[in-house]
């Protein structure tokens, strides 16, 4: 999210093939991530897997934010620089309809952000009253996310914080703090 450039960014005059690269290249870094993640939701919910099936709910509310998040990614990072280099090259008569697609595809890609960040704020509060449960990590992490879960719901269904740049930024930045701390509580239980 540090180098992730704006839909400004790609409307700055020439500025357009550069910001193209930039833009491209960071969503496909979190495509390609995003996996990766999956595999650790598996084994954090594998780790906390009880009778009360928490951990089984958290994974399937985090594998539906994963695949909102992946169509935010790919409409943001592979269909907003084409738009925009339609853009840089219509026609004046035609300008005003590609500004038009390029203000929907944002639109297009904050429903899917939205839809990924509350559904993957389920995920972290359903691991985080597992793990309160299961005693097998530190409880701070548990507490950290079953606050930082609906925290970060109302801040954004509020309009508090929106999903642009810096506040989608700011939210995965809060979210990786929790996986730091559950991916190092893993790593210990294996080592043990």
């Amino acid at each position: 999210m540090a180098l992730h450039p704006t839909g400004h960014d790609l409307a700055a005059p020439g500025q357009l093939t550069p910001v193209t690269h930039m833009v491209v290249a960071v969503h496909t870094l979190a495509l390609i991530c995003l996996p990766v993640m999956f595999l650790g939701a598996w084994g954090l919910s594998r780790r906390l897997a009880s009778p009360d099936r928490l951990s089984m709910m958290a994974l399937v509310f985090y594998g539906f934010a994963t695949v909102a998040v992946m169509n935010a990614a790919a409409v943001s990072g592979f269909m907003s620089p084409y738009i925009a280099k339609q853009m840089a090259e219509a026609d004046p008569a035609m300008h005003d309809m590609w500004h038009a697609m390029f203000h929907y595809n944002g639109q297009l890609n904050q429903a899917f952000a939205m839809v990924f960040v509350v559904a993957v704020s389920v995920a972290i509060v359903l691991w985080s009253v597992a793990i309160m449960k299961s005693k097998e990590f530190a409880m701070s992490a548990g507490i950290y996310g079953c606050i930082l879960g609906p925290m970060t719901i109302v801040a954004v269904v509020s309009g508090h914080v929106t999903l642009g740049v810096h506040g989608f930024g700011m939210i995965v930045l809060c979210q990786a703090i929790w996986y730091v701390a559950i991916g190092v509580g893993l790593w210990r239980h294996e080592a043990i």
